[in-house]
């Protein structure tokens, strides 16, 4: 009997996904559990394996098309076998929760005798192209699986260490970027490019800057690397900014709310959203939940991984969803001070830009001390200029006043 391929739910709140690509056509067979298609939903591109094994009868959802949950994508069955689209119905929430990725657990008669578990041939493919040997990859698939995004995050992290260096602007542009050539847009290009339009329609943006002096979580950091470190964290700067924005949203909690047309709703947690740049694939805000409860020590650890994982293409939809607030620290390419474009519905978004030592007058003195620009765009609906002036300012205080 054919088994039907439904879109499963991918994480709460998600209700439609966008088909990205398929790893098998029609004729192919295919393994349980073995990766289908990929697709994509709120920047976040995951592999949705086969419920059976059998032949690929059936695609009927196409590339760069949306589908909603429940929605028929393919049917799996046994070559020559009919396929009756029409009559197929579309799946129960009962059916959505148990096909979904995580939910169904390896059977053993897939496993090959190695202990890697079963290694599907997209990533055996890739592996034997770059000379990976797979016993050196984590996998964070289904029970351990290793995916090709492990593998690619794999080879790219031995080429960083093989380079002993970042790489260069120029080496994040397209390759083939050449005068009349068309780039065609990828699936996150274009989501970006409809929500940063959408938000420029939906709140009249003001910004507002103050500048803070680092220079005492500059000493700070100085004091506590080494430690943090033993405790497997990197202390960056960016988990200083985190707390102090979570300090100036308690001091002000109408900054932590979201307009509505029957008033303004404000929201119980402090969910901060850190926007990480993905090169040429544009960037993606993975959300730091209930922000409000962490120490320094949590948020550095929470902001290591969830940056690692969001350039390793390895977030869970639920991961970019929920922000209540965002920061976006443009200052790591240089940058001094930007207008970031909110994201909705949230009442504010905040920039960081490059700390620099700068000449300053301190109680009638001339002194250098490490400056960086605070960049705070707000929805005019929510706050006026006064009241995000006292959020930046407490922002700005709290930075200047660590301890």
């Amino acid at each position: 009997m054919a088994t039907k391929v439904f879109v499963p739910r991918l994480g709460e709140g998600v209700d439609e996904v966008t088909v990205t690509k398929w790893l098998k056509q029609e004729g192919d067979s295919i393994k349980e559990l073995e990766p289908l298609l990929e697709v994509n939903t709120d920047k976040v591109d995951t592999e949705i394996p086969a419920p059976a094994t059998g032949t690929v009868l059936k695609i009927i959802a196409q590339e760069g098309s949306p589908a909603k949950v429940g929605e028929l994508l393919a049917i799996i069955g046994q070559p020559g076998e009919s396929v009756d689209v029409s009559s197929a119905p579309a799946m129960t929430e009962s059916k959505v929760e148990s096909q979904r990725p995580e939910a169904k657990p390896a059977t053993l008669n897939l496993r090959p005798s190695t202990d890697l578990g079963f290694i599907s041939p997209v990533v055996a493919r890739i592996a034997a192209e770059h000379g990976v040997d797979l016993s050196q990859v984590t996998g964070t698939g289904l029970n351990g699986r290793i995916t090709k995004n492990d593998v690619l995050a794999f080879i790219e992290g031995r080429k960083s260490k093989v380079e002993g260096q970042k790489p260069s602007p120029a080496n994040l542009q397209p390759s083939n970027l050449q005068p009349g050539t068309l780039i065609k847009h990828t699936t996150i290009r274009k989501q970006i490019a409809v929500h940063m339009v959408e938000s420029k329609h939906t709140s009249p943006h003001v910004l507002t800057v103050m500048e803070a002096d680092m220079s005492r979580v500059s000493k700070h950091r100085a004091a506590n690397k080494a430690a943090f470190e033993r405790d497997g964290v990197n202390l960056t700067f960016t988990a200083y900014f985190m707390m102090a924005i979570v300090a100036g949203l308690k001091a002000y909690p109408i900054v932590n709310s979201s307009w509505t047309d029957e008033g303004l709703l404000v929201h119980k947690n402090v969910n901060l959203g850190m926007a990480v740049s993905l090169g040429e694939d544009g960037l993606i805000v993975p959300v730091i939940k209930k922000a409000e409860d962490l120490s320094l020590l949590a948020m550095a650890r929470a902001v290591n991984d969830l940056a690692n994982r969001a350039r390793a293409k390895k977030l869970q939809p639920d991961e970019v969803k929920g922000g209540t607030f965002t920061l976006t620290n443009h200052g790591v390419s240089g940058s001094l001070f930007a207008f970031p474009v909110i994201n909705q519905p949230q009442a504010g978004i905040l920039g960081v830009g490059a700390m620099q030592k700068r000449v300053v007058v301190i109680d009638d003195a001339i002194a250098i001390r490490p400056m960086v620009y605070l960049s705070f765009v707000f929805d005019h609906r929510i706050l006026d200029g006064a009241s995000a002036d006292w959020f930046l300012a407490k922002v700005k205080e709290t930075l200047e006043n660590w301890v």
